[in-house]
């Protein structure tokens, strides 16, 4: 697990540099890419929970640290968020369900196809969520300072 966690690491390193991220920016945005990979693991492994719900929490994971890093580091959440949410990308979803549509296999690429909807959609609300959390949290923090 731990092994697996040092590889999104360093993928997520790759994609922070084709972003143009740099100096400790691009440090924490890989740790970022590293935590959300391992929390991912756990999940499905240790704890024995869904593919998809496992990814939802790991990108709620992800996103709590992207909104603390980028008010500590002073720079954008996106800067941290994309990049660590690349290793979690069902890229292999998409390509087994384009291969089994190819072969005329309607109902295993319909079934591939609906479980990759799922685990890009559970990642995009895991996102959304802490984003708009973080929006009104703020709102009300600044209303209450009034």
């Amino acid at each position: 697990m731990i092994l697996n966690s040092i590889y999104a690491l360093m993928a997520t390193f790759s994609f922070g540099i084709l972003f143009n991220i740099r100096g400790k920016k691009l440090i924490f945005a890989c740790m970022g890419g590293g935590v959300g990979w391992l929390c991912l693991l756990l999940l499905q492994e240790k704890f024995k929970l869904s593919p998809t719900f496992s990814l939802f929490a790991a990108s709620i994971m992800i996103g709590i640290y992207s909104e603390v890093m980028a008010r500590v580091l002073k720079s954008p959440v996106t800067t941290f968020a994309v990049c660590a949410i690349i290793p979690m990308v069902p890229g292999n979803g998409m390509y087994y369900t384009m291969y089994e549509s190819i072969n005329g296999n309607v109902s295993k690429a319909l079934s591939t196809g609906i479980q990759t909807l799922a685990s890009a959609g559970a990642i995009a609300v895991g996102i959304v969520l802490v984003s708009s959390g973080t929006k009104i949290f703020n709102v009300k923090k600044a209303t209450n300072n009034l």
